[in-house]
């Protein structure tokens, strides 16, 4: 709404509607943290998160950039194929490299919910690159309607969305998303995890990725 004097012409105003706005999906690996004796964090909580997206070359030229200019587009449709994918050469990679080494000899647990374009724990392809390395690593689905363990969407996801909410976005490369995911802070991922996400096996602390 805006008001004019009797002289002055409609302003032009324009607004793209919200059907065509792209929306990115993103996959997020995060553990708890840990801290020594004099609370100094020794293993983040952030393994790392990737955004469902592709880099594409233009077609055409526009006003913001030349034609064949790599952009970068999202991926609207995630199968099960590009799910195993990013388990494998992303996510599995991942691990391995912040993975503290003193601790090779445990079980390392990714837990991912039940969505239809999840590969299946007994996966041949991602079962033989988590063995790989000296690596015990096991895939795992949530327990169906259960909130247990389920960090992402019960703290993580809604407090990093708090903090994306505060900035503007102006086009698919600004990283506003993982900004956030950065400076979510690493107290309150132990604190979701503490009240959460830890299980018992007998008298072992079972350590899960989500």
């Amino acid at each position: 709404m805006y008001y004019l004097l009797s002289d002055e012409e409609d302003p032009i105003c324009i607004a793209k509607s919200k059907n065509f706005i792209d929306k990115v999906m993103f996959l997020v690996a995060a553990a708890r943290p840990r801290f020594d004796a004099q609370g100094v964090k020794i293993f983040s909580d952030k393994i790392r998160l990737f955004p469902f997206v592709t880099q594409e070359r233009a077609k055409r030229a526009s006003a913001n950039r030349l034609a064949y200019t790599m952009e970068t587009k999202a991926i609207t449709s995630v199968t099960k194929e590009i799910s195993q994918s990013f388990l494998i050469n992303k996510v599995l990679l991942a691990i391995k490299a912040k993975w503290p080494r003193e601790d090779l000899n445990s079980t390392i647990f990714i837990q991912q919910d039940n969505a239809r374009t999840h590969i299946q724990p007994n996966d041949e392809k991602f079962c033989r690159a988590a063995a790989q390395d000296e690596f015990d690593i096991c895939l795992m689905c949530q327990l169906p309607n259960s909130p247990d363990l389920n960090v992402l969407n019960l703290g993580f996801f809604r407090s990093i969305q708090s903090l994306q909410h505060k900035e503007s976005l102006k086009s698919i490369d600004d990283h506003v998303v993982i900004k956030s995911y950065e400076n979510f802070s690493t107290e309150k991922s132990n604190y979701i995890f503490s009240n959460v996400a830890v299980i018992y096996d007998g008298d072992h602390e079972s350590k899960r990725f989500t």
